[in-house]
């Protein structure tokens, strides 16, 4: 083990002596400096070129369009597998299972085949979709999320490794550009396609669709050779030796502290009491494991699960905090913005998909614009500031909608929510960009991502507990001749089939107290990225006429200044 982390401190070593001082330089910007192996690597072109680029895009659309599309289906699942309580595990064990997952796969692509490890990978993710489709019981329909999310795991790293693997390195921000606006796309129109599928087919086409894509996905990879441009270990090698080329230990010890920590904000105050001995000894369980786990991590070094020398330089650390506030916005206005349409406004899930569509419209064309301007502007810290004030105030203002609430106000709310999303969502991929060397950038992009997905499951699980706290004590206040539940089994939109008329509105203005809460607790993460995003930095993004890229001090050792 020591010998291991001599070599990994010898390899920085080697690499801070021979970095050169670029001979221009501005305040905390340096450069780029070409790679001239490029030129003698292999790449993609013509139809295979295409055909693996069109499979990677497709598969990285379903993957978030996987997270997202359930929130319009929910009231109907719970509707037919009368779970209301399980709301929040339909929601949150996709993101949790992915979560766990996304580093441990960054390794895997590191150790084994590009190509089959992806195909295994996606394997995974459509084993679970189709487990999703057939269920029939809400336990094997949370089987199935986890599974599907553990496969896409792996297809997030995966398809950045392939995009660096098929064209040259000019070429590649355009590629991966396109990449990651698709899967965008994906993730914002989950609840209007989510919403057409279950009023029309049925909500079990939200699931079924991923396989007869997955088939195009499939064919389009498998007959194509995906170039490997690093020297790897024998397969076999690497399987004798896999707890310690995967990190195992951590990734053991790091896998159970997150799944009791979600399974007790899930149970806790819902299912159990908070002081029950079960919902304690998971917090424990969680805590020991976690403690546990960061002394070990801090002993592999290098080597680490999760590398705490990457994790502790400034832009990382303020990066990650934006992606965990980004990704509950977003996920937390998928998942409640439908619910409110259909619970409170008594919308078809069709339509309660159509209703969110001004926050769709409004993240996709400032996405845009945003990143047009920090081409033009350099600096991204205003964009992260601007994106966290727009999320508390819109986040602030869900909570303040009702059953009498107008058309214009939910319109200028989302609008606004939305305009704040497409700002910032962008600005942590940059961020990282700016503190990781090439070599580091797919571990810093995984441990990014872990965060976020993982951020966003603990914020759901945690909303979904609050959620039915406040509505059970709303409902004995405002409609004490009401059986919570009663309520609570019939579901978000069955309720009214079984509660008297002069009781609806009481019902109704309960689930919509309860839904505010959510957003109050939403707009206080907004105020958190706020605080974080005066430490993303002020390096330039700018190319120079060189056609250097930027670059700030913590991605090299000796930094540029002036």
């Amino acid at each position: 083990m020591e010998s291991s982390r001599s070599r990994s401190r010898s390899r920085s070593v080697a690499q801070r002596s021979t970095t050169k001082a670029p001979s221009v330089a501005l305040p905390n910007v340096s450069v780029f400096e070409h790679d001239d192996d490029d030129d003698d690597r292999e790449y993609l072109s013509g139809l295979k070129l295409l055909s693996v680029v069109v499979s990677v895009c497709l598969v990285m659309f379903l993957s978030l369009l996987d997270s997202s599309i359930v929130a319009t289906a929910i009231p109907k699942i719970t509707d037919e597998f009368h779970s209301l309580r399980d709301m929040g595990w339909y929601a949150s064990i996709y993101q949790l299972s992915t979560s766990s997952l996304q580093m441990l796969s960054g390794k895997v692509y590191s150790k084994f085949n590009i190509k089959w490890t992806y195909l295994f990978w996606f394997i995974i993710f459509e084993m679970g979709s189709l487990l999703c489709g057939i269920s029939r019981s809400s336990y094997a329909f949370i089987t199935g999320r986890a599974i599907a999310g553990a496969g896409a795991a792996g297809l997030l790293n995966g398809s950045l490794t392939i995009a660096a693997s098929i064209v040259p390195f000019e070429r590649q921000p355009r590629l991966i550009g396109t990449m990651v606006g698709l899967s965008q796309l994906g993730l914002v129109l989950g609840p209007l396609l989510g919403g057409v599928f279950t009023s029309y087919p049925g909500w079990r086409w939200c699931f079924y669709i991923n396989l007869p894509i997955g088939a195009i996905v499939f064919l389009g990879i498998i007959f194509v050779h995906i170039p490997e441009h690093s020297v790897k270990p024998k397969a076999l090698d690497v399987f004798c030796h896999l707890h310690k080329e995967l990190d195992l230990f951590g990734f053991a010890l790091l896998t159970p502290a997150t799944v009791m920590l979600l399974l007790a904000l899930e149970s806790g105050g819902i299912a159990r009491e908070w002081g029950d001995s079960e919902v304690i000894g998971l917090f424990c369980g969680s805590g020991a494991c976690f403690v546990v786990w960061v002394f070990w991590n801090y002993y592999r070094g290098d080597e680490a699960l999760i590398p705490f020398p990457i994790l502790k330089r400034q832009a990382m650390w303020s990066c990650s905090i934006l992606q965990w506030a980004n990704m509950s916005v977003i996920f937390t206005a998928s998942y409640y913005l439908p619910l409110y349409f259909q619970a409170i406004k008594g919308a078809t899930p069709s339509m309660s998909g159509v209703y969110v569509m001004p926050s769709i419209g409004s993240q996709l064309v400032f996405a845009v614009l945003s990143g047009v301007l920090v081409e033009k502007t350099g600096y991204i810290m205003p964009y992260c500031v601007l994106g966290g004030v727009l999320a508390s105030v819109s986040n602030g203002a869900f909570s303040t909608l009702s059953r009498k609430s107008t058309v214009g106000q939910w319109v200028g709310f989302q609008i606004i929510n939305g305009v704040g999303r497409g700002t910032s969502t962008q600005m942590t991929l940059l961020g990282v960009q700016m503190c990781l060397g090439k070599d580091e950038l797919p571990l810093g992009m995984g441990i990014l991502i872990s965060i976020g997905m993982l951020g966003a499951s603990v914020v759901l699980a945690v909303g979904n507990s609050i959620f039915h706290q406040i509505f059970i004590q709303e409902l004995r206040k405002r409609v004490p001749g009401v059986n919570p539940k009663t309520v609570i089994g019939a579901g978000a939109t069955g309720f009214r089939n079984v509660v008297r008329v002069k009781e609806l509105n009481g019902v109704v203005d309960a689930y919509s107290t309860s839904i505010g809460r959510i957003f109050l607790m939403v707009a206080a993460l907004g105020a958190v990225s706020v605080f974080a995003s005066f430490f993303v930095g002020w390096t330039d993004l700018r190319k120079k006429k060189n056609g250097a890229g930027p670059q700030s001090p913590g991605r090299e050792d000796q930094s540029a200044q002036v």
